[in-house]
């Protein structure tokens, strides 16, 4: 892996991560935040798959936190009092450690609730993989309420969030619910971006659109985002026997005019001093992988024929 220091998006101090088949962005100015995740071609550099605002790009040492896009660690469940608990400005500079020739772990300042976050990424030697650890420490000196890691990927619009469902059952054996399906207030079934499916849940995003979010609440292993040929797939671990937060999700979408989030979850825990809980997620990138019909799974179960899923 290489590792270099660029500019990117206004901002000037960045970590460029590369290797043959890929590269990733992570500005050292703000958040941490992972700007650009893009495959690399014979030296051609692919398009960026990850959404970041003209808005706040280059910006820094806001009062107030601002949504810039990208990659991003957050606390559920969503709250912004508290200190405040999710919206923290996440606006000064990070300190990052290159812990092995693959891995470097970024580090911002601490939250004035005892909240210690860190992201730590592993770019696989020579494919489009990389292992992101999000790990949040209780370094205060009281106990941190039940909280949970919160991976949010901001994608670039114009694509598909593509979520896979639990194979069906049959009646009367499987007599048990396996599955959530969560709504937030502003969610409209009817919504034409939406599709519920046998094997497949998709979610289009539109610039003509409102917004729309949803969560789904079962073992769920990945959830990816195609888009202009190129599929960004996610992976991570389900708990069957932990309380996740937004009455039980562990995947959820959001999607406006401007961008999709694909966003993971962890368990709700509480946090004494000194205590930490991790979150990982694997990424892939997948290129030229065809167009399919959103509300069509033959096309669907065909596009993803023969990925590492």
């Amino acid at each position: 892996m290489n590792i270099e220091t660029v500019e990117f998006g206004g901002w000037q101090h960045n970590l460029k991560l590369s290797n043959d088949a890929c590269e990733m962005i992570i500005t050292l100015e703000v958040g941490p935040r992972v700007l650009s995740f893009a495959t690399r071609e014979n030296g051609r550099i692919g398009e960026n798959v990850f959404c970041v605002f003209s808005d706040g790009a280059g910006g820094k040492g806001e009062s107030q936190w601002q949504s810039r896009g990208g990659h991003r660690l957050w606390l559920a469940p969503e709250n912004e009092s508290a200190h405040p608990f999710t919206y923290f400005p996440d606006n000064a500079p990070v300190e990052h450690e290159i812990i092995s020739e693959n891995r470097v772990r970024f580090t911002p300042p601490m939250e004035p609730g005892g909240a210690q976050k860190e992201t730590q990424i592993e770019l696989d030697e020579n494919t489009a993989r990389a292992i992101v650890t999000h790990r949040v420490t209780n370094a205060g000196s009281e106990a941190l309420a039940p909280l949970a890691p919160w991976a949010l990927s901001v994608m670039a619009p114009g694509g598909i969030a593509i979520v896979p469902f639990a194979p069906l059952g049959e009646h009367p054996r499987d007599l048990l619910p396996d599955r959530k399906l969560v709504l937030w207030p502003y969610a409209d079934l009817r919504d034409e971006r939406l599709y519920l499916g046998c094997e497949f849940l998709t979610l289009a995003q539109d610039s003509r659109k409102t917004p729309i979010k949803i969560g789904l609440g079962h073992a769920i292993s990945w959830a990816g985002y195609w888009n202009r040929g190129t599929l960004f797939l996610k992976k991570w671990r389900f708990d069957t026997d932990a309380n996740y937060p937004d009455l039980g999700s562990t995947c959820e979408l959001f999607t406006n005019s401007e961008m999709l989030e694909v966003e993971s979850l962890a368990p709700l825990v509480s946090l004494a001093p000194g205590q930490s809980a991790e979150h990982v997620e694997e990424w892939n990138l997948f290129p030229n992988v065809p167009a399919f019909g959103a509300r069509d799974e033959v096309s669907i179960r065909a596009a993803l024929k023969g990925l590492d899923l």
